[in-house]
């Protein structure tokens, strides 16, 4: 009889122990180096996520990758080799997002990155099966400015963007949507995050004469190209992408950003959405937690990236963990399944309705475009 309570009591003690195990998240963000002004809101967010889910505790290990594509793989490594991670969240930027696909693919980690470009998760191959991502493709995005485009008569653009895989997917994209509207190209340049002049590549574009001009960059560098077209004259229209959606490239644009269009995440705009816009509520909670904490006027759509990555586990863990315990593969393998199952989720900048071919999930409920008006964005209805 002493036995068997002794056995039982071993039972009951193992499976409070299993039942208390952490969900571990490792977290790769761009908190330093030119892309400081997304991750930073990123690694703020990251603070405010709940640290339990379905009753277990989230351990959650944050790196700074300092928006080095290098940095960024180590980290994703360290997590899976090291921390033993059941999932990665990140990179901030596109080309680490990318680089760390084959340390999620080879582990069999989910990751979810907050970079935007789509090829991060399409085509849903063997190693992207393993990958979704919380921001707008650029595709998605795209297809907002060139329909914005012609809705303004503009019949030529130049383009200007980042010698980067973030550059590179802009212009791919934006070159397929302007052919089906019939928008010229007339130009094509580029310039590195880190560049202090882009004279050279400006005064190409004005002698072009494009009707508009897009800019295909992310965070505060964004600013270079636009401040250097105001400053030799330029009095066309200009289209920055969402990359720019924060505080901080408005401060460094200052009045140079004055009548600039751009796509976002309905998140940047909350206040300003109808009522009965499906995102509204769900964005306006980010926002008052995040003011709440950073005061008013500091969000920015990049913070409400790691946001609706947070909201994605929450509603996968709890399948998940039918199907296995934290720090097993049983358990990444269900959470990646699980992931891919949701559906209806209403977060910070749209729904998310994943699918085995989607790893987004997001539809046109995802996105507005806005106007830089008075030093504050407007929403254009």
């Amino acid at each position: 009889m002493k036995q068997k309570k002794l056995l039982a009591s071993m039972l009951l003690a193992f499976s409070a122990t299993a039942a208390m195990a952490d969900i571990t998240v490792g977290v790769t963000v761009s908190a330093t180096g030119p892309a400081a002004s997304l991750g930073i809101p990123e690694k703020n967010t990251i603070a405010l996520v709940p640290t339990t889910i379905a009753g277990q505790k989230v351990n959650i290990i944050v790196l700074d990758d300092a928006s080095d594509t290098t940095t960024a793989v180590k980290n994703a490594k360290k997590f899976v080799t090291e921390n033993k991670v059941d999932v990665i969240v990140g990179s901030t930027i596109t080309p680490a997002s990318l680089a760390m696909i084959d340390v999620a693919a080879e582990s069999e980690t989910p990751m979810i990155s907050m970079a935007a470009s789509r090829a991060i998760v399409d085509p849903v191959d063997a190693k992207r099966r393993w990958v979704y991502k919380t921001p707008q493709n650029d595709a998605q995005m795209s297809t907002a400015i060139s329909e914005h485009m012609t809705n303004s008569g503009v019949k030529t653009v130049a383009y200007i963007g980042f010698s980067d895989a973030y550059g590179e997917g802009w212009s791919n994209e934006f070159a397929g949507v302007a052919k089906a509207r019939k928008l010229d190209i007339v130009a094509n340049e580029r310039f590195n995050r880190a560049d202090t002049s882009v004279t050279g590549q400006v005064l190409k574009i004005i002698a072009a004469k494009p009707d508009a001009v897009l800019i295909g960059g992310a965070g505060t560098p964004a600013a270079l190209p636009q401040k250097t077209l105001k400053e030799k004259g330029y009095k066309g229209i200009i289209y920055q992408t969402h990359g720019v959606a924060n505080a901080d490239f408005l401060r460094v644009c200052g009045k140079d950003c004055e009548g600039t269009f751009l796509p976002a995440g309905p998140v940047l705009v909350a206040d300003q959405l109808p009522n009965d816009n499906p995102v509204k509520k769900t964005a306006q909670e980010y926002v008052a937690k995040y003011e709440a904490a950073h005061g008013k006027g500091s969000v920015s759509t990049f913070g409400a990236h790691a946001w609706d990555a947070f909201k994605l586990l929450e509603a996968a863990v709890p399948v998940a963990l039918k199907k296995g315990q934290p720090g097993t593969k049983e358990f990444r393998t269900a959470l990646r399944d699980a992931l891919e199952g949701v559906k209806n989720l209403p977060v910070a900048h749209g729904v998310f309705n994943m699918s085995a071919t989607d790893h987004l999930g997001f539809d046109q409920r995802a996105r507005v475009m806005v106007k830089v008006e008075g030093g504050s964005w407007k929403l254009v209805k």
